[in-house]
């Protein structure tokens, strides 16, 4: 395990209900109501939100990237994350799929900041080993 030297933020939330439920953070800035994927229920559900978090956190380490090469990112840079929820032998996992779009950076130069991107990314970080990921360009 990594020793941390330190802590630059604390999400805090509280969750009851389950999928079924609400979220809410301490500061009152995250409200959801939570639903089971897939159901007509109002709300968003775990996976949705972990896609949301990953990807910002993931444009943010492409920035980082980028500017230590120096490389001015386009404004409509985008990552559209899919997290499945799935199983397999009667247990639950989760894989995903990040597809990044950086429109006028040339396909090498963008390869490379998603691949130093996926290595510094705290998301990803967390997951690597633990699920399937697939990273693509567009």
């Amino acid at each position: 395990m990594t020793q941390v030297d330190k802590v630059l933020y604390t999400g805090r939330t509280h969750t009851s209900g389950g999928r079924d439920g609400a979220s809410r953070s301490d500061d009152g800035r995250l409200d959801v109501k939570l639903s089971p994927p897939g159901s007509a229920h109002p709300g968003t559900n775990p996976e949705q939100l972990f896609a949301a978090g990953w990807s910002a956190c993931f444009i943010g380490a492409i920035g980082k990237a980028a500017g230590k090469r120096d490389v001015k990112l386009p404004t409509d840079l985008s990552v559209a994350a899919e997290v499945d929820l799935a199983t397999t032998d009667g247990a639950y996992l989760l894989q995903a799929r990040l597809k990044v779009n950086m429109p006028g950076i040339e396909r090498a130069l963008a390869h490379a900041l998603v691949e130093e991107a996926h290595r510094t990314c705290p998301y990803s970080k967390a997951t690597r080993g633990n699920i399937n990921v697939e990273l693509t360009i567009a």
